[in-house]
């Protein structure tokens, strides 16, 4: 552990990362660019897991099965997303999330 990255820099990363995944969350009107905010979001989370495992407990699993976990949650939400997106596509002909207001087709 003496030549390791210390903590504090990769949770300021894994913050960093976050901010960067919620303005593109929130700021965006494509429907695209709203998933990959949520996906940057995400990973942010796997990164703090995955260095509270390394830093906290190395000798335990916990913090990787946490992180497989979120990975494969992120892998579902991509899929459903994007056939949402398609949906929307196919009956809107847009995938601006402003032009989509209800629930009709």
């Amino acid at each position: 552990m003496i030549d390791s990255v210390p903590l504090e820099w990769v949770l300021l990363v894994a913050a960093a990362l976050f901010c960067v995944g919620l303005y593109g969350a929130l700021a965006r009107r494509n429907a695209i660019g709203i998933l990959m905010g949520v996906e940057l979001m995400l990973n942010s989370v796997n990164i703090n897991l995955v260095a509270f495992w390394r830093y906290l407990e190395p000798h335990q699993v916990t913090g990787l099965v946490f992180a497989i976990f979120i990975i494969t949650v992120a892998a579902v939400e991509a899929a459903v997303g994007l056939a949402m997106i398609i949906a929307i596509y196919r009956s809107w002909q847009t995938v601006n999330v402003d032009a989509v207001d209800s629930m009709k087709g």
